[in-house]
Formats: C-alpha cells, sequence, structure tokens
C-alpha cells in the first residue's frame, strides 16, 4: 500500500519525466486535493498509508497533469483576489496579474456610492464577483458570448452568495436585446466598465504554453485586428452605457498598452 510520501515522490516522477517544470508543486497540489491533508500534516505523517482507491484517483490525476491539462482544471479551483472560484475548461483560468486590474477599478471607485459595474467578456466572473465581494454596496453585470462560460459564472456567485447582486447576459459585446433595447440596464448608465477581453494575435497563438493552447477556451484568448478587435469596439460602443465622469479599464498584453 501506498503511503503519502511514496505517492508524492511517485506523482513528481513522473511530471519530471513528462518535462513538467513546476512537477513537485504540482504533484503536491494534486496530492493535498485527494487527500485533503495540509503541508503540515504530510510532514508529521508522511509515512501514512493512503488507500488503493485514492492513489488510484490521484495517479489519474497526475496521468492527466502529465498531459499538460492545467491543475486548475483538474480540482476545479482557482484563487483569485483571495477568493475561490470554480473553473473548467469554458473558462480562462484567473491570472494573478489580473488581480491589478481589480485593485485599480476598487481606486477609481473610491467613495462612488452603490457603484454599477458592468464586466464585458466576464467568463469565470472572478473580475466582477471580487468587486462585489470587495464593494458590499455594488451590484453589476457580466457579459459574455458564451453560454457555458455564463453557468460558471453564475455558479461563483452563488458560491460566493452574491448572486443577489449580480446579473448575468449572453451577448455579442453590444448586441443582445439587453444593451439594444435596456441600455444595459434601467438606468442605461453604469459607473465603470471593465474587462480583460480576448487580445492575443492570431500569430502569437502558437507561442502560448500547451496547457493554454490546448486546454482553455480560444475564443476567450485571440482576438481579430492585430489583437485589437474587442478593445476598440467596446471603447466605440462601452461609453453609451456609462455615466458622466465613468471609467473604462482594460487589461492588455505587455506590447499594447501604449496604443
Amino acid at each position: 500500500m501506498q503511503t503519502l510520501e511514496s505517492l508524492l515522490k511517485k506523482g513528481t516522477t513522473i511530471l519530471k519525466d513528462n518535462g513538467l517544470e513546476e512537477a513537485g508543486l504540482d504533484a503536491w497540489l494534486l496530492l493535498e486535493f485527494k487527500t485533503g491533508k495540509n503541508r503540515a500534516y504530510y510532514f508529521a505523517h508522511g509515512d501514512e498509508p493512503v488507500s488503493d482507491e485514492t492513489a488510484a484517483e490521484y495517479l489519474t490525476l497526475i496521468d492527466r497533469r502529465a498531459g499538460h491539462i492545467p491543475v486548475q482544471q483538474l480540482t476545479h479551483q482557482a484563487f483569485f483576489m483571495g477568493y475561490e472560484f470554480y473553473v473548467n475548461e469554458n473558462v480562462l483560468i484567473p491570472r494573478q496579474d489580473t488581480e491589478t486590474l481589480v485593485e485599480e477599478a476598487l481606486k477609481h471607485l473610491g467613495d462612488v456610492e452603490k457603484p454599477e459595474i458592468l464586466d464585458m467578456c466576464t467568463g469565470s466572473g472572478c473580475i466582477l464577483l471580487s468587486l462585489l465581494l470587495e464593494r458590499q454596496d455594488a451590484c453589476g453585470t457580466g457579459v459574455d458570448v458564451s453560454p457555458e462560460a455564463l453557468e460558471v459564472a453564475k455558479k461563483n456567485a452563488s458560491i460566493l452568495k452574491v448572486e443577489n447582486r449580480a446579473d448575468f447576459v449572453e451577448s455579442d459585446l453590444f448586441s443582445a436585446p439587453y444593451f439594444c433595447e435596456k441600455g444595459g440596464k434601467d438606468s442605461g448608465k453604469y459607473d465603470i466598465l471593465i474587462s480583460n477581453p480576448p487580445y492575443i494575435p492570431d500569430y502569437e497563438y502558437e507561442t502560448l504554453m500547451t496547457e493554454v493552447k490546448e486546454h482553455e477556451p480560444k475564443t476567450a484568448l485571440v482576438a481579430e485586428d492585430n489583437g485589437y478587435f474587442f478593445y476598440k469596439k467596446i471603447i466605440d460602443e462601452g461609453k453609451n452605457y456609462l455615466v458622466s465622469g465613468g471609467v473604462v479599464l482594460f487589461e492588455a498584453g505587455y506590447n499594447q498598452a501604449q496604443n
């Protein structure tokens, strides 16, 4: 029978042999997920036996990770702004870099009372929902063209208990009747429009890591017009849904912000 220690070593070796750069960390995260044992417990009880069933399930996860499926998709857990989000193959995995966008939005909201937030290309909902968690007086709308992504966002809103302050709309940017007929909401005006849209040029897509290129939705990554399509559309049309003095905030590629 395997022990915690022997199982971790086996998982790490398999991942190393398959070229995973963070084999030790990934093997540990999957072991913690499958056994529920934290590091303190592991170091004190590394010789504890693991049931054959649990060991087999763990090694199945290891084999899937060896195939470059992201850890977060295997565990359905991703952490963003200190909150845990459910993720699957239908949404981008939240990145730590995007936390900067949320922090900047909080600065702009400042003393705005009961702010209204529009999150375009919401995906998992991590941006909008984090803002709602940080601002308990805020309400918001998350928009995405993918119904599968919106199901994930709604699930997260429910898990995080902010579903009463978050609406979700299936729309190709501002094309849905929700926007055409209602201007986005009753007043038609938001205090902030925030977005992490697709912005990778098609020619750069093939250079992405296998985990991203083969296991995250391409439609949430790649944009026409050398990556600028969504920026231009959102800026052009989004101003119609902002209050006077409202702001638009984007995540941008490393070589795009200056443009």
